[in-house]
């Protein structure tokens, strides 16, 4: 109830008077049925806009800090994300990868839309990273379609380390429905995952038009500390 509540009476008329999203290719999202809509993530305002212009609910696999944040800012950002009801994920190792997978599926057993940011973070410098394979194994696992999606302009408005985000146009890309049919059967192949990630990642990139970088989001953002350090 209250995922509604926010949708179309508090959050959602607010994001759309304030940032005027242009939206393309909502067309592309099922009005009914599962999949997953797959897409980069430059900002904590991902999180809002992308719901507040969906006809659809859509349930994100959220980390599981946000659910566990100290203080009064911590107990209320929990609070939204469960009242929204987003699912939280521990990151910290392959055992809670496959619970992750596992709360995903379910989702979409029930023939809802599941969101996913396939990098497995946020951009700490607004470019398009490796994804990880858990979006494979969730499209390929419950044989369902994967909506690419991009967001465009979000890292400007609310770069990393910044809390309040500045005024500015938003751009929403949904691009075609990939369809992994041909691989069923197969979820549990690995090279078979990274083929179908590596297609989900390229549809992304030519949606949102980033620079790519073939390696993951906390490596890169590991490196580019360490030749800081080393500066």
């Amino acid at each position: 109830m209250f995922y509604y509540v926010l949708k179309y009476v508090l959050l959602g008329p607010f994001l759309r008077l304030l940032y005027r999203p242009r939206i393309e290719g909502l067309e592309h999202i099922p009005a009914e049925g599962a999949a997953i809509v797959a897409g980069n993530h430059l900002s904590f305002s991902d999180h809002f806009l992308m719901p507040a212009i969906l006809r659809r609910r859509i349930t994100f696999l959220a980390k599981a800090e946000y659910f566990t944040g100290p203080g009064l800012k911590g107990r209320m950002t929990a609070a939204f994300f469960r009242s929204a009801g987003q699912i939280p994920v521990d990151r910290s190792g392959r055992q809670a990868a496959r619970a992750a997978i596992e709360e995903g599926l379910g989702v979409l057993r029930r023939g809802e839309l599941l969101g996913i940011y396939p990098e497995g973070t946020r951009s700490h410098d607004g470019r398009l990273y490796k994804g990880r394979v858990g979006v494979a194994a969730m499209a390929l696992g419950a044989g369902v379609p994967v909506i690419p999606c991009a967001m465009v302009g979000t890292f400007e408005i609310q770069p990393p380390g910044r809390v309040v985000p500045r005024i500015g146009r938003v751009t929403i890309r949904f691009g075609k429905p990939l369809d992994f049919s041909r691989f069923a059967g197969m979820a549990e192949e690995r090279a078979v995952l990274r083929a179908v990630t590596d297609e989900i990642m390229y549809a992304i990139l030519g949606l949102s038009g980033q620079e790519y970088v073939d390696m993951y989001a906390p490596d890169a953002k590991a490196e580019q500390s360490r030749r800081s350090t080393d500066t």
